[in-house]
Order: C-alpha cells, then sequence, then structure tokens
C-alpha cells in the first residue's frame, strides 16, 4: 500500500489556481509522480500544482517544498501554491508551527522563498530575482536580448503570435504581447504546441497578455506541465517583468488572471513580489486504491 494512503490534504486555491497541500514533514516519503498523477485525476483531490511540505534542507528555512504538476513533473516554483502552503504552516490547526510575525522562509529546488502575511487571508511572496540571460531561463540557443526572441505561431507572413518575451521566475516562461484580447485567441490549442517547442529545452509557460493601462494587464496563461489554468503567480510575476523590461509600465501592474488579480512588484533591488489572497476549500485524505497498481 502506498504511504500516501490516508494521508491528509488540503485542498485550497490563490487567484483561482487549484492547489493541494499535503504534509510530510516528519517522514522519509517522497510523491512518485504515478502518484500525483493519480491524486490529480481523483475528483476530490484535482489540482493544478501540488505542495508537498517537507522538513527544512537549508538551516534557518522553515520547510522543503516539493512542487508537483498535473503530469507528475515538478516545478522550481509556484506563487499561488506558496501562498496556499503560507497559510497552511500559519493557521492550519495540524500543519502550524509557531513563526515570528507572519513571515516564513520556505526552500524549492529554485531557491529560497520569503513568505509574509499581509491580511487574514493575503500573503506577500518573495519570488526572489527574475533570471534574464538566454543560458539561464533556458533556452535552446543564444538570444542575446530576451526582451524578444524569434518564435512565432502562424504564417511567416501574417502571424497569429510573434517575438515573445523570455524570462525564468524558477520555471521557464514565453510571454506574447497582443493588443486584443487575450480571450479570443485559441490558447488550448496553440499552448501545448509551444510549451513542447524545441526551443525551450525545459519546456515552457506560455502565456498570452494584453497590457490595458499603465498598471494594469490582463493574462492568460498555459502552464508547463499543467495546461490551461486560472491563475499562475509566477506567469504574472514573468509579465510583470518582461512588460516593464520593454516600457510598456512601470515596476509594478495589477494582472487580471480568469481566476482573480494579482499585485506585481519589481523592486528596484531586482526581488519581484507578489501579493494575492489564498482559499481554503476544505480538506480529506487520499483513499488507498487511488494508488492501486501504480508503478512510479
Amino acid at each position: 500500500m502506498s504511504p500516501l494512503a490516508e494521508r491528509r490534504f488540503l485542498k485550497m486555491h490563490g487567484a483561482g489556481n487549484a492547489i493541494v497541500v499535503l504534509d510530510l514533514r516528519g517522514s522519509s516519503i517522497r510523491v512518485a509522480p504515478a502518484e500525483a498523477r493519480a491524486i490529480a485525476a481523483d475528483a476530490h483531490s484535482r489540482f493544478d500544482q501540488l505542495m508537498v511540505v517537507h522538513d527544512p534542507v537549508t538551516p534557518g528555512t522553515d520547510a522543503f517544498m516539493r512542487i508537483y504538476n498535473t503530469d507528475g513533473s515538478e516545478s522550481g516554483a509556484c506563487g499561488n501554491g506558496t501562498r496556499c502552503v503560507g497559510y497552511a504552516l500559519l493557521d492550519d490547526p495540524a500543519m502550524a508551527r509557531p513563526a515570528e510575525n507572519g513571515c516564513l522562509t520556505l526552500e524549492t529546488k529554485a531557491g529560497l522563498v520569503a513568505v509574509k502575511r499581509v491580511t487574514d487571508r493575503s500573503f506577500t511572496v518573495d519570488m526572489g530575482q527574475p533570471r534574464l540571460r538566454w543560458d539561464e531561463i533556458p533556452l535552446a540557443e543564444p538570444f542575446p536580448d530576451t526582451r524578444r526572441i524569434e518564435l512565432q505561431v502562424g504564417p511567416i507572413d501574417d502571424p497569429i503570435l510573434h517575438s515573445p518575451a523570455a524570462v525564468s521566475m524558477g520555471n521557464p516562461h514565453a510571454i506574447f504581447f497582443v493588443e486584443r484580447d487575450p480571450d479570443s485567441y485559441d490558447l488550448g490549442r496553440i499552448g501545448p504546441l509551444l510549451e513542447a517547442h524545441p526551443i525551450f529545452p525545459e519546456r515552457a509557460n506560455i502565456s498570452i497578455a494584453q497590457v490595458t493601462g499603465r498598471d494594469t494587464i490582463k493574462l492568460r496563461v498555459w502552464e508547463r506541465g499543467a495546461g490551461l489554468t486560472l491563475a499562475c503567480g509566477t506567469a504574472a510575476c514573468a509579465t510583470v517583468v518582461a512588460a516593464s523590461r520593454l516600457r510598456m509600465i512601470g515596476r509594478a501592474a495589477r494582472v487580471a488572471l480568469p481566476g482573480g488579480e494579482l499585485a506585481i512588484e519589481w523592486r528596484a533591488d531586482d526581488h519581484v513580489l507578489m501579493t494575492g489572497p489564498v482559499f481554503l476549500e476544505g480538506e480529506g485524505t487520499f483513499a488507498p486504491d487511488l494508488f492501486a497498481g501504480l508503478d512510479g
């Protein structure tokens, strides 16, 4: 029987981004890709990202997080999920530990992430510094200027989308800036084609963004390993960085996604802050038969 059987989880969302939080501290259990896929496929625990909390690795941090997509792959960052973990570690009766001033330092494979409570159900996450060099994002070939890279969808003389910005926020992003409503594009068809494009050796999150004002952006996202989602925090961060580099906006904006709104600030010290809500939908336990017959 899987060691995840009967384990308690929280079902949450951040601006519509479906999140499951699983606490494995005090154990050596690791979630296998097939187990993550099974959890995502079950109606009671369906997620866009699975946030698994482990014991701290680096001294001075509060926990180590592993982040799983619906296809079982791992991600280095998830801003909406990190806010949910912040809530769980501060407020959930079974998960909470003492924390000073409502602040936590969490760690992922991409680095350290600071989380601070703003209101009862709102948190700010320091997403760290964006990576802008082609080999840090990464891209498969050199681009001296990642504000616009050579990539397009559609006929060469009349492309549907072209020249996206490329940014990493712990995971790779390509952002297409458009003049008309992002909802008018078939991202469900375009997204999977571009996610796996050879220019992205680690695949990529694909976004379509419309700058609607000096400090407002409308955004839709196809998430790597998850598909169309109602919100993606790292995509919102990457989009504000990209738009600022292109002088479309200043260094802060409110980003409207299908599931809600996020406030993003690219500070002068190069760190990107994301502020947004968390919602607790409920809790549950994994049924033993959920993992029956899995081979890893």
